[in-house]
């Protein structure tokens, strides 16, 4: 995981859900059926999720 000024680029599915006020399973949901707002990366067949992705689904951005 990179980090740029200390911050991670990439967050585990538990501490994503937590940054948006979500439940864990809700952002494996929006993995398994694509129907999320955000997509995350699989690493070593794990999820994880970028922060830039996250900061823009928080600000209303569209992606």
């Amino acid at each position: 995981m990179g980090c740029r000024a200390g911050l991670p680029e990439i967050l585990p599915t538990d501490e994503a859900a937590a940054v948006l006020q979500r439940r864990p399973q809700t952002l494996r949901k929006w993995a398994c059926l694509e129907c999320g707002p955000i997509r995350p990366i699989r690493i070593n067949g794990r999820l994880a999720w970028k922060v830039s992705d996250l900061q823009k689904l928080l600000h209303g951005e569209v992606l």
